[in-house]
């Protein structure tokens, strides 16, 4: 005889409600919600199963099971679930009583859509193992009901999961510690970057021109790492001769080659714990990039002139301008090497990319190199900044730098002014085809200095004072706009 089920009552709604609104974690919400349902209808097992944004593919499935043991796995029929899923309807599924019972056989089960705003998000499943078990309609109709409310529900905890593990993501990308400099997408791109691979082990390799800041970004990644706590070796590869550079990276041991009076530790060994920064790496010489290889399988090396292998534990932050692909084209480059070297990597944007930063980057530098200086320097003048936002920055960061500081230290005010910066970058060459805005601009400029000039009679102070730029400045002008030639005209034709 089939088992009798009572039809839920309003106290069971009542504790279904209550088991909605007790926690928001999307887990043990889940978790509640199968529990009472199941109690309430008496079923084995029961199960939540939510799309992903695709539609496709289940991006979270819960299970619930009454019985005792541990660990079970979550049950379920995936007959019924695809049928709901494609017809979009609740179905009730009994099996014929009659048939012979089978071990994990399902009696009986309901499932239900989970439809919010008509569209579908997940189902709602019971089922029973009991042979005798049997589901009513009405049952059907109430679990239709709570899953109705339950799809609201269950969104919810699961956009405020989302928007938790966003906040604490860009949290983290907030908190992370660096050196740079500047507030542009670009630069972003570049913290969201640290703030991934900082916490991992992965080799990083970063990539970029001359001057982008790559070895503040490895620094960056090791300070925000666990290993912050270690120490952070850095050598250059191009600086070094191949042999020298061998002794500099493992070591050597006591007369190993002439000179070697004692045992040395190299880079390696002094890194052991913490990040190895190798700078330039495209430049080591392919007898060094297998013995390189052979520390990142195996995380061992040997001393020159020793046979002791030794094991360190780094993690290596290696970094380049070079074209490494190019380079193994040439057979300049290990093809090995560099998949051992690119697990994780970055391309650190060019200064002309990233235009937005440039005058926090020159005040910052302007503050920096005027406190070195032992100078007083208020800030970069619009006009200075007018010249550096319009350059090309070749030399990215590491030239701008230097055209501050040359400014700092030549300038003669409290401000840093376009005349103080170098002459190929206040003076930009024109483009082939030139405007005739851009003519027209030459020819006032011309004509403001010479009448300046001659106004002043010739004293070159008082015109510059006239016009209101520095005299160093006026005579980059003249320089610059090919004047002499008149000026000198002018000054014979109205001699003293």
């Amino acid at each position: 005889m089939a088992s009798q089920r009572a039809l839920p009552s309003a106290d069971a709604l009542l504790e279904i409600s209550m088991a909605m609104g007790s926690t928001r974690e999307l887990e043990a919400l889940e978790q509640k919600l199968l529990e009472c349902i199941s109690r309430t209808l008496r079923a084995d097992r029961g199960a939540i199963l939510l799309l992903g944004e695709s539609g496709e593919q289940f991006a979270s499935v819960c299970g619930w099971d009454s019985r005792e043991e541990v660990e079970r796995p979550a049950g379920y029929s995936r007959a019924i679930i695809d049928r709901v899923l494609r017809e979009k309807a609740p179905l009730l599924s009994q099996r014929d009583p009659d048939a012979p019972p089978g071990d994990e056989c399902i009696a009986a089960a309901l499932c239900v859509p989970l439809i919010l705003f008509q569209q579908l998000r997940g189902v709602l499943y019971v089922d029973s193992t009991d042979s005798g078990a049997r589901f009513e309609p009405e049952q059907l109709e109430w679990l239709s009901a709570v899953g109705g409310i339950a799809a609201l529900v269950l969104e919810n905890a699961r956009r405020i999961q989302w928007l938790e593990n966003e906040n604490s993501r860009l949290r983290a990308e907030i908190a992370i510690e660096h050196e740079m400099v500047g507030a542009s997408p670009a630069l972003r791109e570049v913290e969201k970057f640290i703030a991934r691979a900082a916490p991992t082990d992965a080799t990083v390799l970063i990539r970029g021109e001359s001057g982008t800041g790559k070895e503040l970004v490895a620094r960056a990644i090791h300070r925000n790492s666990p290993r912050a706590g270690r120490a952070f070796v850095a050598i250059n590869c191009a600086a070094i001769t191949e042999t020298l550079l061998e002794s500099e990276l493992f070591g050597h041991e006591k007369g190993a080659f002439t000179g070697a009076a004692a045992q040395q530790k190299g880079k390696l060994e002094m890194a052991d714990g913490g990040t190895l920064f190798l700078d330039e790496v495209g430049e080591l010489a392919l007898g060094l990039q297998a013995k390189l290889l052979r520390v990142l399988q195996e995380r061992e090396f040997e001393r020159v002139g020793g046979t002791r292998p030794i094991r360190v534990d780094i993690r290596l932050i290696a970094a380049t301008n070079r074209d490494l692909k190019a380079a193994i084209q040439a057979g300049i480059f290990r093809q090995d090497l560099f998949y051992r070297l690119n697990v994780v990597s970055l391309t650190t944007p060019p200064l002309r990319q990233r235009r937005e930063d440039i005058p926090l980057l020159a005040r910052h530098f302007a503050q920096l190199h005027a406190r070195r200086a032992r100078r007083p320097v208020r800030g970069v003048s619009e006009a200075a900044l007018a010249h550096l936002m319009k350059y090309d920055w070749p030399g990215n960061i590491r030239e701008l730098e230097n055209a501050i500081e040359r400014a700092v230290v030549l300038g003669c005010t409290e401000w840093v002014l376009a005349e103080d910066l170098p002459e190929d970058l206040v003076e930009i060459e024109p483009s082939a085809v030139e405007t005739q805005y851009h003519e027209t601009v030459k020819e006032s400029k011309k004509e403001l200095i010479l009448k300046a000039v001659q106004q002043t009679g010739g004293n070159y102070t008082e015109a510059a004072r006239l016009l209101g730029i520095h005299p160093n400045y006026l005579h980059r002008l003249i320089r610059n706009l090919n004047l002499k030639p008149a000026l000198n005209k002018m000054a014979a034709s109205h001699p003293e």
